[in-house]
């Protein structure tokens, strides 16, 4: 269906020259999306006009295009996801306008488990490329410490992603997320006038903020190998080696680029387990969110660690180490953005507490009583 249709009208780039490039990137590609449900973006006309996300189907799918399953969180109809598993359905989807590929990172048909650990680190506004190679660095020497490795590409558009292969049965979404935002969060308190892990987009100005929240079961990141329509010519979101990280050089990759070898080969067959302790909240807490909602008392678990403590779903990491640990119950006083009052009724966490946030870091003090 009109191959010279010009997706890129800057650099004359058409449906044919993606269409050449998936054909001949198919080789290092399809392996990562073999039995991965994918999202991806089409764009009936050039990339400047009006273009949409698919993650159901389209109604005029042909038979043969494998789809699997999986039931709305608000009901309905199940979202019937496409399976890229051969050329001949990237081909056909390359000719309805699909440019970018955004896979999970689960496979079926057990997409309660993730395959991988991925962080996306974005510049904010005046943050450069080079920064965020000194982000990547110090997050690859971060998981270095606790036995993990890990292998960089470039988005496409203007940051890096770092993947962290597991390919280890039930290692689901829930530790896959706590551990990416307990590993961001470290290095945001570490440097804190470089990267920031906080969502709000008014905190990113100079620096570099790593997404942890990709690794949720219904998010999705630009897949390796993927034609990117984020600029007026395409690039590709390409495998980088570490030592062209450490560099800081600027890297772009066109459709032209070489692809001789797969540096994300690893990726699909590495097996890493993470740290236990990191991957899920104590059974505990978990017992009592599933118990949620059977009192409507105010008293909630805590737990607390050196300098991680979680009350109920939510977890902070503190400028200074607690000498102690234990559970126990806490009850909310009062509460605003940067502040908590709380009181605990553990054996050594004790009456009240402030926990108050100080700069970019969180604080956990005892009350002072007024006079």
């Amino acid at each position: 269906m009109r191959p010279d249709r010009v997706l890129f009208s800057a650099t004359g780039f058409t449906k044919r020259d993606a269409l050449a490039y998936y054909k001949r990137a198919a080789s290092v590609l399809l392996p990562h999306l073999k039995n991965v449900p994918v999202s991806f973006k089409r764009y009936p006309d050039t990339v400047d006009a009006e273009s949409f996300w698919e993650k159901d189907a389209p109604a005029f799918t042909p038979k043969w295009v494998k789809t699997f399953s999986v039931p709305r969180r608000a009901g309905g109809d199940d979202i019937h996801y496409i399976l890229i598993n051969d050329l001949r359905t990237l081909t056909w989807l390359v000719d309805v306008g699909m440019i970018e590929i955004h896979p999970f990172l689960h496979r079926v048909p057990r997409i309660d488990v993730a395959t991988s650990v991925v962080f996306d680190l974005d510049p904010g506004a005046g943050a450069t490329f080079s920064d965020c190679c000194r982000v990547a660095m110090m997050l690859r020497d971060a998981l270095l410490s606790i036995g993990l490795k890990s292998f960089a590409k470039v988005s496409g558009s203007k940051g890096l992603q770092v993947y962290v292969p597991l390919n280890t049965p039930g290692v689901t979404h829930d530790a896959t997320e706590i551990f990416a935002r307990l590993v961001a969060e470290e290095l945001a308190r570490a440097a804190p006038r470089l990267i920031v892990a906080k969502m709000a987009k008014q905190l990113r100005k100079g620096k570099v903020f790593i997404d942890w929240s990709q690794n949720a079961d219904y998010k999705t990141t630009v897949s390796v190998y993927s034609l990117r329509a984020k600029r007026d010519a395409p690039f590709v979101s390409m495998p980088v080696s570490w030592k062209e990280v450490e560099r800081g050089d600027l890297l772009e990759f066109s459709p032209d680029a070489p692809l001789t070898k797969d540096l994300f080969a690893p990726v699909l067959t590495m097996k890493q387990k993470l740290p236990l302790r990191a991957t899920q909240p104590p059974r505990r807490l978990a017992d009592a969110r599933r118990d949620r909602g059977r009192t409507q008392s105010g008293r909630r678990e805590f737990e607390i660690s050196g300098r991680q403590l979680w009350l109920e779903r939510d977890h902070w990491i503190l400028r200074e180490s607690i000498h102690f640990e234990e559970r126990g119950i806490y009850e909310l006083i009062e509460k605003s953005a940067q502040r908590f009052d709380l009181w605990f009724s553990g054996r050594a966490l004790r009456g009240e507490w402030i926990l108050q946030e100080i700069g970019n870091e969180w604080s956990l003090t005892p009350s002072v009583p007024t006079a």
